[in-house]
């Protein structure tokens, strides 16, 4: 891009004040073209002038002109280095215009003079971004949003670094009062049904999108018509590691405390009593804790293990665990891509109130079975779906999955396992009352 814009054809005129005001006029009426010759005029009539740069900059973005919008501001700035405003301009010309390193060393240095500026903070944010440092951008997000916290354009980006950090949750938290403020905007209520699609709630998320469809104009309506289309056909209706993630890092802090607490949580030792009834003597093995949490089952069988691993789709949750110093080792993932990664390298793995976010279990199953070597045990509770129901499993209103008896027999037996134990349990109390659950420990078969 050249530094100094030329736009050629344009005769110096000696009324510069005249010509300002043409330029406003036209510019405060929409009328871009008609602003943009107004201000070229002023400024091939007085080069010097940085206003006059700094005006021809706006009127071509409002027409669209983003590299001369930056290439004028550029030049405004050569003229007066000391003027704020005309280099936050540039940075934001030169970020849409696709120079993100430029326009990042530029919000850098902005932001070492006024920390406190959220249009600095935003545009950094969406730089991080772009070059795919998310957890920094995140970062640069929440303060923009923390400094101008009824900035639609600022929340709408924090909601969206959110979902795609995988706490979708808290993005709705943020744009269910910015859809209150802004009722008839399709974009925030666009936005809101994203997340809970993201977040697999199909319901709330067909009642954002219809709000959003009929706040949208043009084009705008087609990409939400889609979403509601494939909603209305029944996809989205399961839970997502999205909506897992989220969920238990927000609750990481208090976790300990309201399980073992509040909701008698006793899956870990209901599991071990198991598995000392199956294995008894059991010392030395190689055990996996899927869906490791704080790490409350690591404490149950860490005195069975020679090396004890966990997995956890939550960060903060991984966290606590480490701080227990119990695990040899600690990842953030899927359970199922966990097992997955080690044929045959365990000998007992451990699921205690995790499969209630998992539907179908014949993956679950399926890669556990990788996972064992013949003889190898996997124990865990799923919450048990009443006798009678014509459903294999079903998603409850507490957003965790029951399961049929006979079905995870079923799953179980044609993934190769054999069954040693499968009976009635209540891993924890919901609302004062035990819930149904149903532990089992499977022992892999013959390959």
């Amino acid at each position: 891009m050249s530094a100094d814009p030329s736009f050629g054809g344009a005769s110096p005129a000696p009324d510069l004040d005249q010509l300002f005001r043409l330029g406003y006029d036209r510019l405060y009426a929409g009328d871009f073209t008609g602003a943009v010759r107004g201000f070229q005029l002023a400024a091939v009539g007085d080069p010097a002038n940085g206003e006059a740069w700094a005006a021809l900059a706006d009127a071509c973005g409002g027409a669209g002109l983003m590299e001369r919008t930056a290439a004028c501001y550029r030049h405004a700035a050569m003229l007066d280095p000391t003027n704020w405003t005309w280099r936050l301009m540039l940075a934001d010309a030169l970020r849409q215009c696709g120079e993100t390193d430029a326009a990042h060393a530029i919000y850098s240095v902005l932001a070492g003079e006024r920390s406190d500026s959220a249009a600095v903070r935003l545009g950094l944010a969406h730089c991080l971004s772009a070059r795919r440092r998310h957890d920094e951008a995140l970062e640069e997000f929440r303060e923009a949003v923390a400094l101008r916290p009824n900035d639609r354009d600022a929340v709408l980006a924090l909601a969206e670094a959110l979902t795609v950090a995988g706490d979708a949750l808290a993005a709705v938290e943020l744009l269910q009062p910015l859809g209150r403020r802004h009722e008839d905007d399709a974009t925030v209520h666009h936005a809101l049904g994203r997340c809970w699609l993201a977040l697999r709630e199909p319901a709330k998320a067909l009642s954002a999108l219809r709000h959003a469809r009929d706040a949208a104009e043009g084009d705008e309506a087609a990409p939400i018509e889609r979403l509601i289309a494939a909603l209305e056909a029944g996809e989205g209706a399961d839970l997502s590691a999205a909506y897992v993630r989220a969920l238990f890092d927000r609750y990481a802090d208090r976790f300990d405390q309201d399980l073992v607490g509040k909701l008698g949580y006793a899956a870990p030792d209901l599991l071990r009593a198991a598995v000392d009834r199956v294995m008894p003597g059991a010392a030395g093995l190689r055990i996996l804790d899927l869906g490791c949490g704080t790490g409350l089952a690591g404490v149950t069988f860490k005195p069975l293990a020679a090396h004890l691993a966990g997995v956890d789709l939550s960060p903060r949750m991984v966290e606590k665990a480490r701080q227990r110093g119990l695990y040899d080792e600690l990842g953030v993932g899927d359970v199922v891509e966990a097992m997955e990664r080690a044929p045959g390298g365990w000998d007992l793995l451990v699921a205690a109130d995790v499969l209630v976010y998992i539907g179908d279990l014949a993956p679950v199953f399926a890669a556990a079975a990788r996972a064992l070597p013949t003889g190898g045990r996997f124990a865990a509770t799923v919450e048990r779906l009443a006798d009678g129901s014509a459903e294999e499993f079903c998603l409850g209103a507490t957003r965790r999955y029951a399961h049929a008896e006979a079905y995870v027999r079923r799953s179980a037996e044609e993934a190769g396992f054999a069954v040693r134990l499968m009976e009635p349990c209540a891993p924890r109390r919901e609302k004062g009352v035990p819930v149904a659950g149903l532990l089992f420990v499977v022992e892999r078969a013959i390959r």
